[in-house]
């Protein structure tokens, strides 16, 4: 299900990267890179053991570095620098973790976790793994990658944000959950990422940055559901999260290459009139990650939010939690009021660009598949 999730988002977004920067002079690159990328995560997923897992989280790494730099400016030099150096930290992690898994005899770890689950030493393959997955879904400390990897292009951030780059931890934690499950410090981790996510994400001006952080707040949740033993709903949350949220950036790119590349909330306005197809489907997408009653994303949202309430935690957490959930709903009808006003404040110059068929044709499946996304719960 996984491998299938990334070739259909991967197909999607070079078909949307065909029309959105068509005059680039380096499309094959792009192409090259991105087939990369998704073989790197394919050796992740079909890997039953560390030193195979290693290749693919090396090539996520440094297929990643390349599209960060691919416009090859300043910004996006810094950018990339930033997520290779944090990322390193989870590879030493791995290493690590390879050489103490070495240990009990084999470095195949699927027919070794009932080991580990009874061992004193498994605590020690939890902290290694946990860092790893830390560092790879941009977690506190280590969240300062995400954001600034908006420096790509945006049919990149749809690739890095969903359903590749940042879920590879989170994949790798499904992978260990039986001893990694109901864990306090994952609990207290993606707590306190969570709150400062959704905070930043009320607080910011870029477009792109304010899905990057809601991405931020979305792995907080999946990974919060991993830390009190949810795992198969938290993978549910992972395949609903990937569809919805690539939808986003894919019509936030429209919205800036409508503006002139224009990212800035005070300078982006009056969309709907000018592109109503995408801004429907940008709705479409705003309400499942909002968990929206009936569509994709209420399903999974809705079930970690009520199983999570018969878990025995404290109040003041009970309460924060549920203040990051609604959190989510702040934001988005704060970036939907800056798309869609009538006004805007500052004196940018307004490129119609057309609602092209290249562009909406991929993006409709998206919205196919988060509408009826009830159908594939059984």
């Amino acid at each position: 299900m996984f491998i299938g999730l990334v070739l259909f988002i991967s197909s999607i977004v070079l078909i949307y990267r065909s029309d959105y920067i068509k005059s680039d002079p380096f499309f094959y690159r792009f192409i090259i890179l991105v087939n990369l990328f998704v073989v790197s995560i394919v050796l992740i997923v079909r890997s039953p053991n560390l030193i195979r897992i290693l290749l693919g989280w090396d090539g996520l790494g440094l297929v990643s570095y390349c599209l960060i730099i691919f416009y090859q400016n300043e910004k996006s030099a810094s950018s990339g620098i930033l997520t290779v150096l944090s990322n390193r930290v989870g590879d030493v992690a791995i290493l690590l973790g390879i050489r103490w898994i070495a240990c009990f005899g084999s470095w195949n770890f699927i027919s070794f976790l009932p080991i580990y689950k009874h061992e004193e030493a498994s605590s020690v393959v939890i902290i290694l793994i946990g860092l790893a997955a830390m560092t790879k879904s941009a977690q506190v400390p280590f969240s300062a990658w995400l954001p600034a990897a908006i420096a790509a292009p945006t049919p990149v951030s749809a690739l890095v944000h969903s359903s590749t780059l940042v879920t590879a931890g989170v994949y790798l934690l499904i992978r260990f959950n039986e001893i990694t499950g109901c864990s306090k410090i994952l609990f207290l981790i993606r707590l306190l990422t969570m709150l400062l996510s959704g905070l930043g994400a009320c607080l910011e001006q870029d477009a792109k940055k304010i899905v990057a952080l809601s991405t931020l707040s979305q792995l907080g949740v999946i990974i919060f559901s991993l830390s009190i033993g949810l795992w198969e709903i938290a993978f549910f949350h992972l395949l609903r999260h990937a569809l919805f949220k690539s939808l986003l950036f894919m019509c936030i790119g429209i919205y800036i290459h409508g503006m002139c590349n224009q990212q800035d909330l005070r300078g982006i306005g009056f969309q709907f009139n000018s592109m109503p197809v995408v801004s429907s489907y940008f709705l479409i997408s705003s309400l499942s990650l909002r968990g929206f009653p009936f569509l994709s994303g209420f399903y999974s949202k809705d079930s970690i939010v009520e199983l999570f309430q018969w878990e025995v935690i404290g109040v003041i957490s009970y309460f924060l939690v549920l203040l990051c959930v609604l959190r989510t709903v702040l934001y988005r009808i704060r970036l939907i009021i800056s798309l869609y006003r009538i006004e805007i404040n500052s004196k940018v110059l307004v490129m119609e660009v057309g609602e092209h068929i290249v562009s909406l044709l991929p993006i409709f499946f998206f919205v196919y598949v988060i509408y009826y996304g009830r159908f594939f719960i059984f």
